[in-house]
């Protein structure tokens, strides 16, 4: 008689996943950001006098060198700020096509790419990556305006860390080689992204032994010592703008000078949402998530928020709730947004001593945009055009001047009108499932920000089913199943199965603590001195 044998699921990590937190005393600061690095880059803003803008606008800049996969100079985004006693804002950095986009060079294949995206397939894929990709780059104008309306330090010390970490290098350790290697396919297309980042062809790998070694991104270095020399208004009206231009038209983008000289970030008041126990959400103005989250947040009012952790039924409602408020979304816009698993983003939430709270999500949407790097100023620049369907006449489809939906949801959690929670989180669809379970943790259910973190969550994304935490355990899975179809996976670096959370949470004695997210490898939540 033969051993009847069948292989169980193949699991990736066998250890307990552990991250620490951070905490202020009083009068401190604190930063959170998926690269340790660039939050040591805020902190240092902070403890030079500067407020919770300048921390964030350092910290944003740093990672243009450090992260390149999720965010930078190229890029788009938006921000969350809050004094207290003070009116909530959103900056508004988000995506707008250029004035020459002409939807007619998106033509159809007349082949559905159920793979990549629910859309039918553009010809070359030049929505998805390439010139005619890019919509115009809106960060630089966003940090700007941040900086201009709530800075203290002078532009040019603001800049001081990224310009030191653009000249040292990108580290090339094995997670660098892992982000890269998910790129190659396409980097390999453009002559100066695959000068950089396949020498010889392939992703750069670190040694075998010892220390990892730097590798500088392009003409990226000089460009961020330019803006800190001639600042940041060259990025759209000097020599900067000239060679994003002139590189555009070299390689066939439409972005033009007209479209860099016009390009404005904008604030707006953010919209409030009352919650439970007196708190509001404070959720970011403009085409955002938050249309969503606001529905989700009415449909979780009722349920069981009693103990200290979610219930079996809490997990049950909340994935009832959010296949709802997914269906709702998407019908208006006939599945124009692309699926989480392509969508690369970069979350820093910061507060300074003053109770200032700042939660700023930017991206260029796909892992290495549109993988693109600009020679001349080594911009590596955004795939934004993927957030439109390509289909002519569709609700979000492709146009010049448009601004897309985008999945974005940095949000500020206030009590009795004074900041409480910051938070947001990278991942696409993945991020208001993500977002508003670890706030829920934190706020409602009594967490500490290290017991959020570490909770197993679930995600919804659409409206097919249910993603869950292998931690969960039984009664949860069961639950779930019986309204939809579960899949089961792991909290792991890769695949990145949930967003990427961070939060900071201010207490009553003014205090802080704060916390990245725990399967990021590189990401950290740092303190600064009262």
């Amino acid at each position: 008689m033969s051993l009847d044998f069948t292989p169980g699921p193949h699991v990736t990590q066998h250890w307990s996943l552990r991250k620490p937190a951070a905490h202020a005393a009083r009068g401190g600061g604190m930063v959170v950001s998926q690269v340790k690095a660039a939050a040591e880059a805020g902190v240092a803003m902070l403890e030079a006098g500067g407020s919770a803008a300048d921390a964030a606008v350092a910290t944003a800049f740093t990672l243009a060198a450090l992260e390149p996969w999720n965010s930078g100079l190229g890029g788009i985004g938006f921000t969350q700020v809050m004094r207290p006693g003070a009116e909530a804002e959103t900056f508004d950095f988000g995506p707008v096509a250029p004035a020459g986009l002409d939807p007619a060079a998106f033509k159809l294949t007349g082949v559905m790419k159920y793979d990549l995206f629910p859309w039918p397939e553009v010809e070359g894929d030049r929505n998805v990556h390439g010139p005619l990709s890019c919509v115009i780059p809106s960060s630089v104008a966003g940090y700007a305006l941040l900086h201009q309306r709530h800075g203290r330090l002078p532009m040019r010390d603001v800049l001081a860390p990224a310009v030191a970490h653009a000249k040292r290098g990108l580290p090339a350790d094995w997670f660098t080689t892992l982000k890269i290697a998910t790129s190659a396919s396409v980097l390999k297309l453009y002559p100066e992204s695959a000068r950089i980042y396949l020498p010889n062809g392939l992703p750069r790998v670190p040694p075998y032994q010892g220390a990892p070694g730097f590798f500088t991104l392009g003409n990226l270095p000089q460009t961020m010592a330019r803006l800190q020399e001639a600042g940041l208004d060259d990025f759209y009206r000097g020599e900067i703008a000239a060679q994003i231009v002139a590189d555009m038209k070299d390689c066939g983008g439409v972005i033009s000078a007209a479209d860099m000289a016009n390009c404005r970030a904008r604030v707006l008041p953010a919209v409030t949402v009352p919650w439970r126990d007196g708190r509001s959400f404070i959720l970011s103005n403009g085409l955002t998530a938050t249309p969503t989250l606001r529905q989700v947040m009415r449909g979780m009012m009722g349920a069981d928020w009693s103990g200290r952790a979610p219930s079996v039924a809490w997990y049950a409602e909340l994935a009832r709730v959010m296949r709802a408020a997914y269906a709702e979304r998407l019908e208006g816009l006939g599945e124009a947004e692309p699926k989480a698993a392509e969508s690369c983003t970069t979350h820093l939430t910061v507060c300074d001593g003053d109770g200032m709270m700042v939660s700023m999500t930017t991206t260029l949407l796909s892992s290495m945009g549109s993988r693109l790097v600009l020679p001349r100023s080594g911009v590596l620049m955004n795939n934004g055009v993927m957030w439109f369907d390509p289909r002519p006449g569709t609700p979000n489809a492709i146009a010049p001047g448009k601004r897309p939906l985008t999945n974005m949801s940095p949000v500020i959690v206030a009590k009795d009108g004074a900041p409480e929670i910051a938070g947001g989180a990278s991942g696409g669809r993945r991020i208001m499932a993500s977002v508003f379970q670890t706030l829920a943790f934190a706020a409602d259910f009594g967490m500490s920000v290290e017991e959020a973190a570490h909770h197993p969550r679930i995600d919804v994304s659409g409206v097919e089913g249910v993603t869950a935490d292998n931690r969960l355990g039984a009664p949860v899975m069961e639950a779930l199943a019986a309204d939809a179809p579960v899949t089961v996976v792991e909290h792991a670096a890769m695949p990145i199965n949930f967003a990427c959370p961070n939060i900071i949470r201010r207490a009553p004695d003014g205090s802080l603590d704060g916390i990245s997210d725990v399967a990021s490898p590189w990401s950290a939540a740092v303190a600064s001195r009262a």
